[in-house]
């Protein structure tokens, strides 16, 4: 491994719960009655979530968008267990580090607040705003592994969402799934390793 790609959320971070909290709350105020919809948006971007459920709405489309800024503000971003000893020893071994995600530039400031040390622990971090096309596209595992002169196969994709798995593997790239957001029985068939999370990998 030459280097290692990260996914952000349910990957470095525990949020997916609290983006199970927030879209719960905007289905239930657009698709009333329909309870599991925001368990299967998981994984996805805010793009393909727009298309599927509020192409008609774009006003509305608008107003979410902003709800999700400030709801993304007060988040709480903690770590998966085991994370930071791991991404520690990452770098002790002269393995590149970088952050692979959908999430926007807006998202990262405020990660950055809350956790200003996140950016010791990268060498790169991309967002979606580096990126022609959305996962399950290899498109962002391509260009952080280039970002890096390598080879994806060089690299291990660290994902959560069959999305991001599924853009994994595309790549080329050795695939870690993590059981944070899907079970480990469910992620199985889209990755290399399943792990709970990164004790198992110290």
């Amino acid at each position: 491994m030459k280097a290692a790609l990260f996914d952000l959320d349910g990957v470095v971070f525990n949020t997916e719960p609290q983006y199970t909290i927030f879209w719960g709350g905007i289905f239930d105020e657009y698709y009333p009655g329909n309870d599991h919809l925001a368990d299967k948006i998981k994984g996805s971007t805010l793009v393909q979530i727009y298309d599927k459920y509020f192409a008609d709405k774009p006003e509305e489309q608008a107003k979410i968008t902003r709800r999700l800024d400030e709801f993304e503000t007060k988040m709480q971003f903690n770590y998966i267990p085991g994370f930071v000893d791991y991404v520690k020893e990452l770098h002790k071994e002269g393995v590149k580090t970088a952050i692979v995600t959908s999430s926007n530039k807006m998202k990262m400031q405020a990660v950055y607040e809350q956790r200003p040390e996140v950016k010791e622990y990268f060498d790169a971090i991309l967002t979606s705003e580096d990126f022609s096309e959305s996962k399950p596209s290899p498109d962002c595992y391509l260009k952080a592994a280039a970002r890096f002169g390598f080879d994806a196969k060089d690299c291990t994709v660290f994902e959560d969402s069959f999305n991001g798995l599924k853009s994994g593997r595309a790549s080329g790239a050795y695939v870690i799934g993590l059981a944070t957001t899907n079970s480990a029985e469910s992620i199985a068939p889209y990755c290399d390793k399943v792990i709970k999370d990164y004790s198992e990998l110290m």
